[in-house]
């Protein structure tokens, strides 16, 4: 299996937009995607992350971020992955430094594995030593992925109705 982390932009536009719509069809949350489930435009999406990406641009209220898609062999998107370069208090409690998905379709192939390893990489660049990464306690595949990638469980916290569990990787 052979995945490369590609910045969005222009060339991908219809294969985020039909990844987006995969997610939506299947009725599933779209995480790591910096809130490309929240818009219908992906010329506002692009313009969104490209901001974000700096501290300098980031808009208030949120922190520098990278977001990649990943693309296999066939140039196809198989995740997303969102890398946020520090933690706010809100990241701190449930959303962590790293986000990601990966397609329905795509799933159970390695690729969530293969995509937080990359990713891992990125945040050691980035100067991050401990990377908090999040899951619901429900998405046991996640959990499995974050654990395989050195993933120690520190505590669960309730979110509504949810469970969240908080996994630390020392990089």
């Amino acid at each position: 299996m052979h995945i490369q982390l590609i910045k969005p932009n222009e060339q991908y536009k219809n294969k985020i937009l039909d990844y987006k719509a995969e997610f939506v069809a299947n009725n599933e949350v779209l995480h790591g995607s910096a809130g490309l489930d929240k818009i219908d435009n992906f010329e506002e999406w692009y313009r969104l992350i490209l901001q974000n990406s700096s501290e300098d641009t980031v808009k208030k209220g949120l922190v520098p971020a990278s977001t990649f898609i990943a693309v296999d062999e066939n140039d196809e998107i198989v995740g997303m992955i969102d890398i946020r370069h520090r933690l706010n208090d809100f990241l701190f409690k449930q959303g962590g430094h790293i986000g990601y998905s990966v397609r329905k379709s795509q799933r159970r192939k390695g690729y969530a594995t293969k995509m937080l390893s990359m990713a891992l990489d990125v945040c050691k660049s980035l100067g991050i030593e401990k990377c908090l990464i999040t899951c619901d306690k429900s998405n046991i595949a996640s959990a499995r992925t974050i654990m395989k990638s050195g993933g120690i469980l520190e505590n669960e916290i309730i979110d509504g109705e949810e469970i969240i569990s908080r996994y630390w990787i020392s990089l």
